[in-house]
């Protein structure tokens, strides 16, 4: 893949800074346990090494991200980037992330009206929007997609192959494009899917798969 490939040397060594570096006074860092913001409160980065992190709902931060752990946002929190290694990643209703989240090995989900202003990406597990917004497309390498109703994806979906020290189960993965969801640019797969999609969605032109139509509110 493109990007993923270097996407858990990237974020251990963006992890790692803020132990070697100066932290800004309003930076929450920690080594084991959780690093959490209380609803409606501010920083800067906030991370963990062996932990989750938790955004509170209306909180506001920077980076929030973790190597082992989960990494959860409240309804209307507002980050720049959101990341982990291990673990997984829930954007609450109306949550507003700038750039990317991207995690190694772990289910994304983002919530109603939540708002992705870079790419979303992981390597292993499923990723889930629920009436969202993607602006910078979406990746994997073996997880499930699916693109719920009302949804809206900018950038398209790409799916490649394992390479390197990545490796995928025999599982095809499923692509289900819901009802009035909208996907811009191109579908590209380079390894075997099951492509499902709404006959009320609206997708861009498909390389490597052939969508297959369902009615109602799931396949």
């Amino acid at each position: 893949m493109r990007r993923l490939s270097t996407v858990l040397i990237s974020t251990t060594l963006a992890l790692g800074l803020p132990l070697m570096a100066a932290a800004h006074d309003d930076d929450i860092d920690k080594i084991n346990g959780t690093a959490r913001v209380e609803a409606g409160q501010h920083a800067g980065d906030v991370s963990s090494v062996n932990g989750s992190v938790e955004i509170g709902d209306n909180a506001v931060v920077q980076k929030a991200s973790t190597v082992n752990g989960s990494v959860d946002l409240g309804t209307h929190a507002q980050a720049s980037e959101v990341g982990t290694v291990n673990g997984a990643i829930t954007l609450g209703a109306s949550t507003h992330v700038r750039g990317e989240v991207n995690a190694v090995n772990g289910h994304i989900q983002l919530g109603q009206n939540a708002d992705v202003g870079g790419k979303l990406d992981n390597v292993n597990g499923a990723i889930e929007l629920d009436a969202a917004h993607v602006a910078g497309g979406i990746e994997t390498v073996s997880g499930d997609i699916t693109v719920g109703a009302n949804s809206r994806v900018e950038g398209g979906i790409l799916v490649d192959k394992p390479s390197g020290w990545f490796h995928s189960n025999s599982r095809n993965p499923v692509i289900v494009i819901g009802p009035h969801a909208v996907v811009q640019g191109t579908l590209e797969f380079r390894r075997e899917v099951e492509l499902k999609v709404s006959d009320s969605a609206q997708i861009g032109p498909v390389k490597g798969a052939t969508p297959v139509k369902f009615s109602g509110a799931t396949p």
